[in-house]
């Protein structure tokens, strides 16, 4: 870090990675069919994990107002509840629902993230500048603008997270949806490209949450509330700088103040490719299991063992997981393991639980199944390393693979088939696959929330892309308030 203060009071020029940010934001035509349709998808799978949120107290006692009874008739609803709430506490609300169970989309790279959390604060927002267009007489948004901003919001986190990672300096991912979500809610609400980026240079001024909460010997709930906090403070950063509030040109180049000197080790980021619609085509969608994604093939292999392992668990003498580095590094944990947010970010723990049991869901992770001793048992006789070639195909950009390979050795000698699965179901090269179970989690998280009528509506109008683009915001949302 360099030790020498910038004197000159002249500002400088905005930071060329915020002008690219506001320049894709606001002038950026999304032309990619593939793009908007796996945003069709993208947005029927986040509120799918949104509705089965609901079924956890952990999560429904974070929602409603900040202070008891301050709602706001006009403001923002949120999905799944009666809240009518003002547009930055909605985000957070929407937000929380959709991160909870970590079983919305992945983007994997030097950094890692969950870039639908974004939604959080786009629905809302959208929702809110609708409700007030229609009061001064102008048209509401249609759910198209809903979907083009989400795919702005993934390519913003993503290509910052292809070559930039965050999580080697100790910061959270989710400081990649408060920006990402602080640039498109600003145009949403009418900013101009000067405005997107001083709201965007105040995102990246907030500096970032530390990864502590994911880590032994801290890992807890904050990480299932993080990326909602992050939506409402860029629709809060957004609201101000529409008020007026002023920006900071070199918030990240600054000598000795700005962010790369703080915070990135004097790095400046790097960057593979433009802004374009590159991330929402490769999302990862978590469709079978809400698992941290560099253990979701890991999961598939546990699951194809589960036949032939589940009646010699005592005859086991080992376990060999192979998988990434980014998966040895953040997943592999030994020791006791303390709550649900401790278990779904271990992945001994994530195949033992489909070794035993042949399934793993959000309740895999509760105290009560916890309990069952087996699990710590074969945990104990797990051992986790590299694959060099998962860790390459995982960093290939025409790859983006996710590996991983389990195998079981028993006492006597003999051993199980070596599974190995290299791509995950919600990969873009599984896509032909996945997306029928995409529709049926969905379908299920749905009609688990709702009677069997509003089922059916809600269903109906998610089912065409045509339909839903054209649908005027507030109209989709009020399908889903209760």
């Amino acid at each position: 870090m360099s030790q020498v203060g910038v004197r000159a009071a002249q500002r400088p020029q905005p930071d060329d990675v915020l002008v690219d940010i506001a320049d894709y934001v606001c002038e950026y035509e999304i032309d990619s069919e593939e793009a908007l349709s796996t945003a069709r998808y993208c947005l029927m799978d986040s509120l799918a994990c949104a509705m089965l949120a609901m079924k956890f107290e952990g999560c429904t006692r974070l929602l409603g107002p900040l202070v008891p009874g301050a709602e706001m008739p006009d403001g923002a609803r949120v999905p799944g509840t009666g809240f009518h709430l003002d547009p930055a506490q909605a985000a957070f609300n929407l937000g929380v629902l959709i991160r909870y169970l970590d079983f919305n989309d992945t983007w994997l790279a030097a950094e890692w993230g969950h870039p639908s959390d974004n939604l959080g604060a786009i629905l809302p927002v959208a929702d809110y500048v609708s409700h007030r267009n229609i009061a001064q007489g102008r048209a509401p948004l249609s759910m198209k603008d809903v979907l083009t901003a989400m795919i702005k919001a993934h390519e913003i986190q993503g290509i910052l997270a292809l070559e930039n990672s965050f999580n080697r300096v100790g910061l959270d991912h989710v400081l990649l949806v408060r920006v990402a979500s602080t640039a498109v809610v600003t145009r949403l609400l009418g900013g101009s490209r000067e405005q997107v980026i001083d709201a965007v240079s105040n995102a990246w001024i907030d500096g970032g949450a530390l990864r502590t909460y994911r880590h032994a010997p801290n890992t807890g709930s904050r990480k299932s509330w993080a990326a909602g906090d992050a939506c409402r403070r860029a629709v809060t950063l957004a609201l101000m700088t529409l008020r007026r509030e002023m920006g900071y040109p070199s918030a990240l180049s600054t000598p000795v103040w700005g962010f790369y000197d703080v915070l990135f080790k004097g790095k400046k980021f790097e960057f593979q490719r433009p802004y374009g619609s590159y991330v929402m085509e490769n999302v990862l969608f978590k469709i079978s299991f809400p698992a941290e994604f560099h253990a979701q093939t890991a999961v598939e292999c546990a699951m194809q063992l589960h036949a032939s392992v589940r009646d010699r668990l005592d005859d086991i003498e080992k376990i060999v997981i192979e998988t990434q580095e980014a998966g040895v590094r953040i997943i592999d944990k030994t020791g006791p393991l303390d709550n649900y947010a401790d278990r779904d970010h271990c992945i001994q723990y994530m195949v033992a639980v489909p070794l035993i049991f042949g399934e793993l869901t959000a309740e895999s992770y509760n105290d009560e199944v916890a309990a069952d001793p087996r699990i710590d048992a074969l945990r104990d006789r797990m051992e986790v390393v590299e694959n060099e070639t998962f860790t390459r195909d995982y960093f290939d950009p025409d790859k983006r693979g996710i590996g991983n390979a389990v195998q079981v050795f028993y006492t006597d000698g003999s051993q199980s088939e070596r599974i190995e699965v290299s791509y995950p179901i919600g990969h873009r090269r599984r896509r032909e696959e996945g997306i029928p179970v995409l529709v049926e989690k969905f379908r299920k998280a749905v009609a688990a929330h709702y009677d069997s009528d509003r089922a059916e509506e809600i269903e109906r109008a998610c089912r065409s892309q045509e339909s839903v683009e054209k649908m005027p915001v507030p109209d989709f949302v009020d399908e889903w308030v209760v």
